[in-house]
């Protein structure tokens, strides 16, 4: 398999990105999965129920082992999921209402929760479970701080329960993982049939369509968008698609009384909303979908796809393209010349190709904008640690709106609040409704505040939508594969 971007790390617990996931999740399980459909499923958990409001009851699946062989148990679900919540662990954000969790017996554990939660269940997909014998004996209690470029055992070794073990991870080169003989699913009518399974980071478009056609590589997770259509006349290859549950943004620094990359002095142009909604209108993003994406992305003025629960297909609608506003709002602001700023950007080539596009559009109202390319591992420790001044960047949610609010929309804080706001926008009125949300045991309710929330996001523009790509996945004839909607390969369900 190739793509643009290699995982960075075997630590479960260290980032919280896609690149990420769609390795770790194939050697680290959770205590739930989903199914084909999308829908939780039993994983290392075979059930759960809400002893009261604030107590959850996981009953573990017996007889699973660890790829050295250790049987897992309750210790280790309680240190996997305490290590995943404390810092500098990337994914505390979705346990921020866990006060403790504890083990009853060897197949059981409680979740305990500060406050009220419905659909607790919902935040556990990727909090993988590791061996507390094997962390303690490695030195890896704690997850990899990321950020600081901390190298653990736990960066190129790993040991899971599941369907695939790490044979060898050689950063930027590949990633090499073997089917787990004793894999508790082993016998499932879904899974596949894969021995052995090669990522390959491969950043250059032209190289990695060359691996396909060529016969080195099965399956490519993100062909160029200019060559889709051609992959799909090729009667040697299938190109799979669905709509992607996540989408890119706009992100601006809100948090400095003066931007670090620009030429305005004393002042922080995007703290103004007319400056935020002036970007937003300057951007054809119609244009963009069509001549950069090739048509392969749908424009949105939401926040959320209408996947995620709660969120309204009537907030998909853009406000319009429309320069001329967009200079009214400028000089409305204080800022008639406009400004300089500079956009980071990750150098993938698609989102570099959309980023250059967007610049020269932003310039045309007085944005005069220098794009910055850096590479993943430069580039990612900017949204945690919020030091972009203006920001491309993508998000792909799970199906509950929660995480996301509170990753994305709440102050930073405590508990992983606005972990990944990368700009530290802050509304206090927001946090409270998002706060709310997240204790709402009425589901219809939850879904209202939803709507209010993100509702209340669009009035304010924090971000600027732009587009959920379609995914679009190229491969040989003879690989059969489901493809899920977060552009991650269930691997376990793979024929070839």
């Amino acid at each position: 398999m190739a793509s643009g971007f290699d995982p960075q790390t075997m630590d479960p617990h260290a980032l919280a990105l896609l690149y990420h996931s769609r390795v770790s999740t194939q050697v680290y399980e959770s205590l739930v999965g989903r199914d084909e459909q999308f829908r939780l499923e039993p994983a290392l958990a075979l059930s759960w129920q809400a002893m009261d409001e604030r107590t959850w009851r996981f009953k573990l699946r017996p007889g699973v082992v660890f790829h050295d062989g250790s049987p897992m148990s309750a210790d280790d679900v309680v240190f996997s999921v305490d290590r995943a919540r404390q810092p500098p662990s990337q994914r505390a954000f979705q346990l921020g209402a866990v006060a403790e969790v504890r083990k009853v017996d060897a197949l059981t554990v409680d979740f305990v929760l500060g406050s009220p939660d419905a659909v607790f269940p919902e935040k556990l997909p990727f909090i993988g479970v590791m061996s507390k014998a094997w962390a303690s004996r490695h030195g890896v209690e704690r997850a990899q701080d990321f950020n600081g470029k901390q190298e653990t055992f736990a960066v190129r070794n790993a040991n899971g329960t599941g369907p695939f073990r790490l044979e060898r991870y050689e950063p930027d080169v590949r990633v090499v993982l073997k089917a787990n003989e004793r894999w508790w699913g082993r016998g499932d009518k879904r899974n596949g049939n894969l021995d052995e399974v090669s990522f390959l980071p491969i950043r250059q478009e032209a190289t990695r369509l060359a691996a396909l056609s060529s016969g080195e590589v099965d399956l490519v997770l993100d062909p160029p968008f200019q060559d889709v259509a051609r992959l799909k006349a090729d009667p040697g290859l299938t190109v799979m698609q669905v709509a992607d549950l996540g989408q890119q943004y706009l992100a601006f620094d809100q948090s400095r009384e003066q931007l670090l990359d620009a030429d305005v002095k004393g002042r922080n142009p995007f703290k103004d909303r007319r400056v935020r909604q002036a970007v937003y209108q300057a951007i054809n993003v119609d244009l963009i979908v069509g001549k950069v994406l090739r048509g392969q992305a749908t424009p949105t003025g939401a926040f959320l796809s209408p996947l995620v629960d709660g969120s309204l297909a009537e907030l998909d609608r853009r406000l319009p393209y429309d320069p001329v506003a967009a200079k009214k709002l400028l000089a409305q602001a204080g800022y008639p010349d406009g400004f300089a700023v500079t956009l980071d950007c990750v150098n993938i080539a698609w989102r570099e190709n959309v980023c250059q596009a967007a610049t020269a559009m932003l310039a045309q109202v007085g944005i005069r904008t220098t794009l910055r390319s850096s590479a993943t591992n430069q580039f990612f420790p900017k949204l945690s640690q919020a030091t972009g001044t203006f920001v491309e960047f993508g998000w792909t949610p799970t199906t509950d709106a929660w995480a996301t609010l509170n990753a994305l929309f709440h102050s930073f804080g405590q508990g992983g609040a606005g972990t990944f706001n990368v700009g530290r926008y802050a509304n206090p009125a927001l946090d409270t409704l998002i706060d709310g949300i997240r204790v709402e045991p009425d589901l219809m309710r939850r879904r209202a505040m939803v709507g209010v929330a993100l509702r209340l996001i669009g009035d304010d523009l924090p971000y600027v939508p732009l587009y959920r790509r379609t995914l679009s996945w190229a491969m040989q004839k003879k690989v059969k594969a489901v493809q899920w909607p977060d552009d991650i390969v269930a691997l376990r369900w793979v024929k070839v």
